[in-house]
């Protein structure tokens, strides 16, 4: 049995980005498969475009965002 943290884990939410974990962690997926990072901070992949999902690869990075097209609210 894993013995509880002297303090809770930091989770940082970034918009249109990952989740900034404190590490170690383990990261269960919707069916059940168990991956594990030991690193001392990792990025979860919120997006689900990541090749490593569920680590975060930036493939978020290559995503148009709204009012991001070329000629639509930018400068001429």
């Amino acid at each position: 049995m894993a013995v509880p943290s002297e303090r809770p884990r930091r989770v940082r939410v970034q918009r249109d980005g990952p989740l900034l974990i404190e590490g170690p962690v383990e990261v269960v997926d919707e069916h059940g498969r168990v991956t594990v990072s030991d690193r001392f901070e990792v990025a979860v992949c919120t997006c689900r475009r990541s090749r490593l999902y569920p680590w975060c690869d930036t493939s978020h990075r290559r995503r148009e965002r709204r009012g991001d097209k070329t000629g639509e609210g930018g400068p001429a």
